[in-house]
């Protein structure tokens, strides 16, 4: 299975659950995964991870770093034909361009999701709300209506067998 991270996951898990300075065995075992393959992040949604403006933060040294970018992004190139399908299924056929900038990249990381559903997982800290409409639409419901699952942070950790002491 290849994880593919959206952005919330990153920042909410820097923000929220293991800031880097307290839980830097995260940070490394998530480059630890992308190098084996497991955890990727589409290239659009790598750049929506704002490494912030102080340059000695280690989050900043994290995002920065040539090793995150080499073993996390995703090296494949979006179909965009894939990316008009999710925006017309997931979120509305005749969404107008407010619209269009207001849902983000997120119609990229279910495209990329789609190239092999069966095989791909979206990892979201978004919650499903399927009453939610055209722009509104969360991710949870958005890949549910495209046959692709979605799961949150922990769900990732508990498949992958993140530990504090993963390391050798």
């Amino acid at each position: 299975m290849l994880y593919l991270v959206d952005a919330n996951a990153i920042i909410h898990a820097k923000d929220q659950y293991f800031a880097i300075d307290q839980v830097p065995e995260y940070w490394a075992w998530l480059i630890h995964q992308g190098e084996a393959g497991r955890i990727k992040i589409p290239p659009e949604i790598f750049e929506e991870i704002s490494p912030g403006r102080d340059k000695n933060e280690p989050f900043y040294l994290w995002r920065k770093d040539k090793r995150t970018a080499s073993a996390l992004v995703l090296d494949e190139d979006v179909d965009p034909a894939r990316v008009q399908h999710v925006l017309a299924k997931g979120y509305a056929p005749d969404l107008d361009d407010n619209e269009t900038e207001q849902i983000g990249a997120d119609p990229f990381l279910v495209a990329y999701a789609l190239v092999d559903a069966a095989g791909r997982t979206v990892v979201t800290t978004e919650v499903s709300k399927p009453s939610r409409t055209r722009a509104n639409r969360h991710l949870p419901d958005v890949c549910r209506d495209l046959g692709v699952t979605a799961i949150n942070t922990f769900q990732m950790n508990r498949a992958l067998n993140w530990r504090t002491n993963w390391m050798p």
